[in-house]
Parts: C-alpha cells; sequence; structure tokens
C-alpha cells in the first residue's frame, strides 16, 4: 500500500497537468481568436489619428517693401532677401537680447533722435547706434572702439571728441552722437547715398571706397564685402522692424515696463574736483549714479589743469531711487 506522502505527490503532480492543460487551451483560443481578427485590428490601427507634432519654432514673416534711411531695400532680390531673413532669424530669435534692447530704447533714442534731426541725419541711423553698442555707454569692442557709436580713438579726435587719462567722450551720448552725425555727413557728401554711408561706418571710408572702385559699383547691395560689413546694414534694418514692432515679432512689453526717462539737472563746473564721492553727496546722489549718468568721466576726481568748463548731469531721481548714507566712513 503506497504511504500517504506518495498519494499526495500523485495528486499534486495530477494537478499541475490539469493546469497546463487549460494553460494551452487558452493560448490556443486566443491566437485563433487573434488571427480571425486580424485584419480588424490592422484596420483600427491604420484609422486611428496621428498625434500632432508640437510647434516650438516658426520662421520670421519679411515684408513685402522696405526702406532704410528712405531709400528702397531691393528685396526682390533673392540674395538681399535672404540676407535680411538671417539676420531677422538672428535678432527675433534671441529673446532675451530682443527683450532689453525694447526695454532700452526708449530711454535712449529720446537723446539720441532730436540729435540726428537737428544734423539732418535719418532717423534710422539711430538703430545703427543700437547695432553697434546695445546701448551699453562704456562698451569696448575687441578693437578699441568705445562707446554708444563705437569710436576708435583717433576717429573720435577727428570728430572733435575729447579723449585722455581723465575724459574720455566717446562715452558722453551727446557729444559721441554729434561727432558720429559729423561723420555720417561727410561720408554722405563722398557717397551719395545713405546705405553706403552706413557701411562705411562699419569697415571704414576708405575700405569700402577700395571694394567700390574696384567692383565698379556704389551699391551696397551689390558690392562684395567682409562677412562683418555684408551683414552689417541687414542687422540695421532686423533691428528697426522688431522694435519697431514688436509685438509683430513675439515680443509683448508695456510702456510701464520700458526702462524710464529719468530727468536730469546739469551743473557745470570749471576747474577740478578733488573727488566725486563727495561731490556727488553733495548733490544727493551717490557716486555710483553719478558716474552712470556721466559714463565719460573715467577717474574718480578731475584735475583738469586747462581748467575747461565740464557740464555734468546730475539725476532727479525723486520717486526713482532712494539712498542709504554712511554716517561714519567704512573703515579698512
Amino acid at each position: 500500500m503506497e504511504d500517504l506522502n506518495s498519494i499526495k505527490n500523485k495528486n499534486n503532480h495530477s494537478r499541475i497537468l490539469v493546469l497546463l492543460s487549460l494553460i494551452t487551451f487558452c493560448v490556443i483560443i486566443g491566437g485563433l481568436f487573434f488571427c480571425s481578427h486580424s485584419d480588424e485590428v490592422k484596420d483600427h490601427i491604420v484609422a486611428a489619428p496621428a498625434e500632432t507634432p508640437k510647434v516650438f519654432f516658426t520662421t520670421v514673416p519679411l515684408p513685402d517693401k522696405l526702406e532704410f534711411a528712405n531709400e528702397p531695400v531691393p528685396l526682390e532680390n533673392f540674395d538681399v532677401r535672404e540676407s535680411l531673413d538671417r539676420e531677422m532669424l538672428s535678432v527675433a530669435n534671441f529673446h532675451s537680447q530682443a527683450l532689453l534692447y525694447i526695454k532700452k530704447t526708449n530711454r535712449y533714442f529720446a537723446t539720441i533722435e532730436p540729435i540726428l534731426k537737428k544734423n539732418h541725419i535719418p532717423e534710422d541711423f539711430k538703430f545703427l547706434a543700437l547695432a553697434e553698442s546695445g546701448f551699453f555707454d562704456k562698451v569696448v569692442s575687441p578693437a578699441g572702439a568705445v562707446g554708444i557709436w563705437q569710436f576708435m580713438k583717433g576717429a573720435a579726435i577727428e570728430n572733435g571728441l575729447e579723449v585722455n587719462e581723465e575724459v574720455d567722450e566717446r562715452c558722453h551720448i551727446e557729444k559721441a552722437t554729434e561727432a558720429a552725425c559729423r561723420f555720417l555727413k561727410n561720408s554722405y557728401n563722398k557717397y551719395g547715398n545713405w546705405t553706403m554711408v552706413a557701411a562705411s561706418y562699419n569697415a571704414g571710408v576708405a575700405g569700402v571706397s577700395r571694394q567700390a572702385t574696384m567692383q565698379n559699383s556704389n551699391s551696397y547691395y551689390d558690392l562684395q564685402l567682409n562677412d562683418e560689413t555684408a551683414r552689417y546694414l541687414y542687422r540695421i534694418l532686423a533691428l528697426k522692424l522688431v522694435i519697431g514692432d514688436p509685438l509683430k515679432y513675439g515680443f509683448k512689453v508695456s510702456e510701464e515696463e520700458k526702462y524710464p526717462i529719468i530727468p536730469v539737472n546739469e551743473l557745470k563746473v570749471e576747474g577740478s574736483i578733488k573727488n566725486f564721492t563727495d561731490f556727488a553727496r553733495s548733490n544727493n546722489i551717490n557716486y555710483k549714479l553719478f558716474k552712470q549718468f556721466n559714463p565719460w568721466l573715467k577717474q574718480s576726481y578731475l584735475k583738469n589743469p586747462r581748467k575747461k568748463t565740464y557740464t555734468f548731469k546730475i539725476p532727479d531721481v525723486g520717486k526713482y531711487r532712494s539712498f542709504v548714507f554712511a554716517d561714519q566712513p567704512v573703515s579698512h
């Protein structure tokens, strides 16, 4: 007679065989069902709508007509249109920079526009200044050009600006704009069109004239120029389009968000100033803002050995700024 364990083992074995048989049966039935409905499944898969891809980037619209300084831009020429497209894609998609420019231009254009108008220079040249410096007052290029209009030292002095160890009027927005107007007018007298004037501001009169003579053309749009100058006017045009109509290119900036025009008082000084920190505080501002509004002053003092009369801007900060002055000098 079999013992109890043998009987249990046989029963367990029987149960396992039954379970395996049921699983096999289910698999066979399932396979037959799938095969009989495979066409319906395929039809269902094909009929399923494809997911619409998300759009993150788009092209930038170009205008049908465009002018620079009242001179038509020949956008009907494929090379001109593609050159503008390149700069538009760059300017309109550099979002943080474009937003900063839109905020800053309100302040700087208010100073530049009247000077251009007084000197009979087309208003579009305010965008040339923006292209040159981004409206950073003391920006210095790798070549050594300085200020809003990016004058080299020799060109600055030649156009009436003072540049020495104490003063650099390339950083004086009004005087530098006047100097730029002198350059632009002289260049226009030579070329007779403003696009060539803009090119000469970038590459120099001698450089542009050499290419114009060699290539027998007085049109910027027809000249083969170095890459920087070849792109230069198109960058100015791209800035003109984006700054001129920000919302069209996806930039929403309210008037309240633009940097305000801070009113200033002018203070004429003859002679030397020992310490601009004390001078600033005596005029109810701090050293930081005094230098910010007078970036053409290079030192923390002014010796002024020739006793020239200089005009300082003293910002009337009013509601825009408060100050905390130490009662005692900071110890070192």
